[in-house]
């Protein structure tokens, strides 16, 4: 039995956007010839298969494939919601903030292939397969992978690492891969995709340094970047001291649920990196309180500061940051998206199927944000996740209704509409 590609690329997003869990959950939720799931998946490929696939059908037809593909497929879903101007709403002064940050994705106890990472913990020695991740995200909850660059070692490495914690750790320094150098791939990448984009990038303090800056300033994009005093001391010490002399660069501001903000900042700070490179950034602080509660955040960007542009830079550019783990990797690992499950034993082929997860997650989040689903739950007087109770029940209803219920021809031959994103807040 011969199988079209677009009929198999959509019985694997089904996997996700069902959330089955694993691929072995197909032969047991989507297989089954007496119900409408082989009608339905010829209807959405515009295919006219016969009989529906086993899952080793699947892992066999990525394997030919192969994950870059799939991760152009991922790409081309993002860029015509840019081009459609569906993630225009929450810019940050004209720019399309995306967070970065790494995250586990799989992990073994024996080495899994060439390129694990290795990493010593006590006596125990673990093989990770980690990522890096870009993320298009906004205050609404948005989390849209844009770029992805795994962070593994490119070349072989001996079949175990060396009983001595301390060549171990000078190998980890020295030989693996990291963030930082996976950054300067994932730029590339990015830069790649979305020549002309206006972007912005959001990130933790690891990016507070010369080799993040740099590769902002050339390939022209923003940035909002957490800032600490240990990340870079001698900065935060210039920081600290013009602050006293700027006493004019301060805001305060009390928000609808009572919290009280104080912004200050200063602009046109030089900072001079390992390299010996200097770069031009501006700082942010806000000390905010709620009751006796009070927090205290800080960061660097070159975007102007100027009393009506702080609110946005902290709420926009740096807390926002915090989205990509909570509507991201925390969302995709817990609910039901199973992001740490290993698809396949083949390397190239889980890269295929982390893919096809962000490609489902994207359309999950049009689906949950979109504004059909909101105006109904509104008709019910509440949101859709109160409607259904939880995401993953929302995901079983959707596998019900494709297994139970026929696609109609009405539906699919009508014009396609515009996506248009509500906020749920």
């Amino acid at each position: 039995m011969t199988y079209h590609r677009r009929f198999l690329f959509w019985w694997a997003l089904l996997l996700f956007l069902c959330k089955l869990g694993s691929r072995r959950q197909l032969d047991f939720q989507l297989r089954d010839g007496e119900l409408w799931i082989l009608d339905n998946v010829n209807r959405l490929s515009g295919c006219q298969q016969e009989s529906l696939p086993v899952n080793k059908t699947l892992s066999h037809f990525l394997g030919h494939v192969g994950s870059r593909p799939v991760a152009e497929l991922r790409t081309q879903c993002v860029q015509r919601l840019i081009r459609n101007k569906v993630l225009d709403a929450s810019r940050l002064l004209g720019r399309l903030v995306f967070a970065v940050d790494g995250t586990g994705f799989l992990s073994f106890k024996q080495r899994h292939c060439p390129h694990c990472l290795v990493h010593r913990n006590g006596s125990a020695v673990y093989y990770l397969h980690p990522v890096l991740e870009a993320k298009r995200v906004d205050i609404r909850g948005l989390a849209i992978s844009i770029g992805s660059e795994f962070i593994e070692n490119p070349m072989e490495v001996p079949r175990e690492p060396s009983p001595d914690p301390a060549t171990l750790t000078e190998y980890e320094k020295v030989k693996q891969d990291c963030e930082l150098k996976a950054f300067a791939r994932l730029a590339t990448q990015l830069k790649a995709a979305f020549p002309q984009l206006r972007l912005c990038a959001s990130g933790d303090s690891l990016y507070a340094c010369g080799t993040a800056l740099t590769l902002c300033e050339q390939n022209q994009w923003s940035f909002v970047l957490t800032f600490k005093s240990g990340r870079t001391p001698s900065l935060w010490q210039d920081f600290e001291g013009l602050l006293k002399l700027c006493p004019d660069n301060r805001l305060k501001c009390t928000l609808a649920d009572g919290t009280h903000q104080l912004f200050r900042w200063v602009n046109d700070l030089d900072y001079q990196d390992a390299q010996d490179r200097w770069h031009k950034v501006n700082a942010l602080l806000l000390e905010e309180s709620v009751g006796q509660e009070k927090q205290r955040f800080a960061w660097i960007t070159d975007l102007p500061l100027r009393p009506n542009t702080v609110g946005a830079v902290a709420a926009q550019g740096g807390r926002v940051r915090s989205k990509i783990e909570n509507q991201g990797f925390n969302l995709q690992k817990n609910s039901g998206l199973n992001l740490e499950h290993a698809y396949s034993t083949e390397p190239d082929v889980l890269k295929a199927f982390y893919y096809l997860l962000q490609i489902a997650h994207l359309f999950l989040q049009m689906f949950e944000m979109g504004s059909l689903l909101q105006h109904l739950a509104k008709e019910y007087g509440c949101s859709p996740r109160q409607l259904f109770g939880s995401l993953r029940n929302l995901n079983q209803r959707l596998l019900e209704c494709f297994r139970y219920f026929q696609l109609s021809e009405e539906v699919l031959l009508s014009a396609p509409g515009q996506i248009r994103l509500v906020d749920s807040s």
